[in-house]
């Protein structure tokens, strides 16, 4: 938790940093405006000129559930989704803060989850997969049969509707 609060702080402090510098003209006087200045653990500093950047990455981002590029926070998958079954009809997946999940469909069903490249991923315990993706401004399930990978075909795609919807 100390990682995510830190990480958050950090991308807001570089936000900040960022958002100053575009407000007034990088200065030539050396004094730091227009620039970035990294400190690091040893205590030693690294400037750099906000006019050489072209954009930031923070790799670590999507592990520590930090909202990245390609998608959501882990915050904004937990809560009850429905779901389609790909045949017509619906279901609920149940996303738990603890990383366990619950599927109404043929069950109810126990599974676990976690938060990968901006999306929820579950396996559940009878051997199925589902993947919850936001595509475009909205998100979607993604069913994959046992067996199958996040990264092949899926079985099915379906819309998905966050019914505890928070703000994270």
């Amino acid at each position: 938790m100390h990682r995510i609060i830190r990480l958050t702080g950090l991308t807001t402090l570089l936000a900040l940093t960022a958002a100053s510098g575009f407000a007034a003209p990088p200065s030539s006087s050396g004094s730091g405006q227009g620039s970035l200045v990294i400190v690091f653990k040893d205590g030693h500093k690294q400037s750099f000129n906000l006019a050489d950047i072209a954009h930031l990455e923070f790799p670590g981002a999507a592990q520590a559930g930090v909202a990245t590029a390609s998608g959501p926070s882990r915050g904004h998958y937990i809560g009850k989704w429905e779901v389609g079954d790909g045949s017509g009809g619906n279901f609920y997946i149940t996303l738990k803060e603890s990383g366990d999940a619950e599927r109404s469909l043929r069950g109810p069903v126990h599974g676990k989850w976690v938060y990968v490249d901006g999306e929820a991923r579950v396996t559940w315990d009878d051997g199925p997969q589902d993947a919850i993706r936001r595509v475009g401004s909205r998100f979607q399930k993604f069913a994959y049969a046992p067996g199958k990978s996040f990264t092949d075909a899926p079985d099915n795609t379906t819309d998905a509707h966050n019914l505890t919807p928070k703000p994270i």
